[in-house]
This record gives C-alpha cells, sequence and structure tokens, in this order.
C-alpha cells in the first residue's frame, strides 16, 4: 500500500488538459483512436506533462490526470460518458436525464448537463481499459499512481431510460454494472496498481429516493469492490458535493454529509474522500464516527472556486480535520476534480495543498 508518510498528499482523478492537447476519443477505444499516431503521441504527452505538474507541486500519490476524458458537459469531461460509451448494451445518443422533471432550480440545467441514455440490450463489459491507462502513467513516474474508476454502478444506473434487453430497472442494471466495475478493478490490481479510488455519487441517491435505497447502495458498492486484498491495496471512495462548472447539485445535497454519511460506515472501503473546503470543514466533526479501520481523504481546496488557497489557510482546514480523528488516518485531497479550473490556477492549488501539509507536519514534528 502507497503512502506511508503522515498526512499523505493526492488529488482526486481529473485534471485540466495542456491548451495544445485537443484530440477527442469522442466515444472510440483508445486503441482505436490512437492509430492516429499524433492523437496518441500528443495523448501520452499530456499524461506525462500533467503527472510532472503533480510532482512539482509535491504530491505524494498522483493521478494520470484523466486526459482519456473528452471535453463534455458537466465541467469534469466524460466522467459519466466515457464508461457508457464503452459498456455493451448502452444506445449512443445523449437522451434527456430521466429525473429531469422533478428538478428544481439549478439542478435542472445540470441534469441537462449529464443526459441521460437507454439501454438496449445485455450489459457486458467493452473496451474500458483501465488497467492499460494505468500501466502508461504509471511509467512516467515513480510516484504511485492511484486509479480513479467512474462514475460509479449506482450514478449511472440513476442516467437509464429502459428500452430493452434483460435489464429492466435501475437496481439490476446497477448489479450488471457493478460486474463489469469488478473485473476492470480486479485487471487494474493485476497491474500493480495499490490505490483504487471508485467515484459514484450515487451515495447521495436515497436522501432523494427513500430510506429503502440505503440497503442498495452499500450492496452495490460492496459489490463492485469485493474480493480486493485490503492489506495490500487500499480501496477509497469518493461521493463528492455534486460539481457542474462549480455548481453544487443543490436539491441531491442539501442535507450534507450529515444526512448520508453514517449510513454507509460498515461499507467495503478502506477510505471515504469527501468535500469539505467548499463548505469551510462543515461537518468534520463526522469523523468521530468513523470505525477504528477506517481512513479518510479530507478535501482542504476547494475546486469550485478560482481563488488559490494560501498554504495557512489550507493548514487551518487541515487542524479542524484533525480535531476529530488522528493524523495517522487523514489523507489530504483536492474536493473533486480539478479539470474545469485553468490550469495554472490548478496547479497552483496542488502547491498549496502540499505545503499547507507540510506545515502541520511540522507542528505535528513528524515532517
Amino acid at each position: 500500500m502507497s503512502a506511508q508518510r503522515i498526512l499523505p498528499t493526492t488529488m482526486v482523478g481529473s485534471y485540466p488538459r495542456p491548451a495544445w492537447f485537443t484530440h477527442q476519443l469522442a466515444g472510440r477505444d483508445v486503441l482505436e483512436a490512437f492509430k492516429v499516431a499524433a492523437h496518441a503521441e500528443a495523448f501520452h504527452d499530456a499524461t506525462r506533462t500533467v503527472i510532472k505538474d503533480q510532482e512539482q507541486a509535491g504530491l505524494d500519490v498522483l493521478t494520470d490526470g484523466q486526459m482519456w476524458f473528452d471535453d463534455y458537459h458537466m465541467g469534469i469531461g466524460s466522467f459519466l460518458w466515457y464508461w457508457l460509451e464503452r459498456t455493451k448494451g448502452f444506445s449512443p445518443e445523449k437522451l434527456p436525464h430521466p429525473a429531469r422533471a422533478k428538478a428544481q432550480g439549478r439542478d435542472v440545467w445540470a441534469l441537462d448537463e449529464a443526459g441521460g441514455v437507454a439501454v438496449e440490450g445485455e450489459i457486458a463489459r467493452g473496451p474500458v481499459r483501465m488497467a492499460l491507462i494505468y500501466r502508461w502513467a504509471q511509467g512516467h513516474t515513480t510516484k504511485p499512481i492511484k486509479a480513479c474508476v467512474g462514475a460509479g454502478p449506482v450514478q449511472l444506473a440513476t442516467l437509464a431510460h429502459f428500452r430493452g434487453g434483460p435489464v429492466k430497472n435501475r437496481y439490476d442494471l446497477s448489479r450488471a454494472l457493478a460486474d463489469v466495475f469488478s473485473a476492470e478493478i480486479h485487471e487494474l490490481i493485476e497491474a500493480g496498481c495499490r490505490d483504487i479510488q471508485l467515484e459514484d455519487l450515487g451515495a447521495w441517491m436515497p436522501y432523494l429516493s427513500g430510506d429503502k435505497d440505503w440497503a442498495w447502495v452499500n450492496e452495490i458498492v460492496d459489490r463492485t469492490m469485493r474480493d480486493i486484498d485490503r492489506k495490500t491495496v487500499r480501496t477509497s471512495w469518493h461521493f463528492c458535493m455534486g460539481n457542474a462548472w462549480g455548481n453544487k447539485l443543490e436539491g441531491m445535497t442539501a442535507g450534507g454529509y450529515r444526512a448520508i454519511l453514517p449510513h454507509y460506515l460498515g461499507v467495503a472501503v478502506d477510505e471515504y474522500v469527501l468535500d469539505f473546503a467548499c463548505r469551510e470543514m462543515e461537518d468534520a466533526d463526522l469523523l468521530r464516527q468513523l470505525p477504528p479501520e477506517k481512513r479518510i481523504a479530507a478535501g482542504v481546496i476547494d475546486v469550485r472556486t478560482l481563488e488559490i488557497e494560501h498554504p495557512e489557510q489550507v493548514a487551518e482546514r487541515v487542524r479542524k480535520v484533525l480535531r476529530h480523528i488522528e493524523p495517522e488516518r487523514v489523507t489530504l485531497t483536492t474536493d473533486c476534480g480539478l479539470k474545469q479550473l485553468p490550469r495554472q490556477v490548478a496547479r497552483e492549488k496542488l502547491r498549496a495543498l502540499a505545503d499547507g501539509a507540510a506545515i502541520v507536519r511540522r507542528e505535528l514534528g513528524r515532517d
């Protein structure tokens, strides 16, 4: 397991593309797109570049920046569509979000950005290629690369219109998708990845759909992360506050983590990755409820603003976390992905993260 340093620093998966990397996969398998040599070269150069940004900022655990995300809507690229386009059983077109008629305020706009998809056939694996992408990225650095896997099965299942095939409801769809995700995760582990982060905002769904669905979300996350040797692989689950061009999904996340985290304390992951900075560390006291074997990756960088935090501001956010949980159980991260930010802002935010962590390590005498 990587990152033995106290208060290790990392970021949630996505990072701004370098301005010169304009190629788009547009739904294609990477091995199809990369038949065009210029596309393959630009992709690998971009991945190497964003990894170097993280190294120079001082992060301990890196990501590949998800240069395989297309520049679709939601401010986070094809977070949803990368999987839908490469998993068998889905139609290719973007449809209205199934819940659009029930949304209010700016959540209507956010659901239009996300869209929906049709289920037309049996759900089966396609050319997602998580292990291959991981190997490419890990070849660019000696620091550990964390694989950020998502959007996850619960969240994707909520986008579906059921037109055909054997799957007729979101519950069965999420189970089929969990098996697809599990297979990809195990290939990642076989490829040498020791940090697996599931990205699934479906954690918030029972807040809207009712108490009956808490058990469903727990079941699907456990099914997705099953049979992982957690002595050698760190597993985490990121469910952010929603992030569409910096806007929180007000209806879904209105209750904050206090409304949902207590329902997931037994789920089969080691670490929860939570957005705290965007609410100035509100609900951080919930960390007292974590079982002793669980960790927290606390978001201490607000990615929903262009303001670059001062290291002392980051350090104060870290101190608020440490009032409620031991530093040995804490990772420090950005709130969510950085893709929607200007790259120069993202770089400086990561530098502030590393410098703020260093301040607190010195205070603890553990630098």
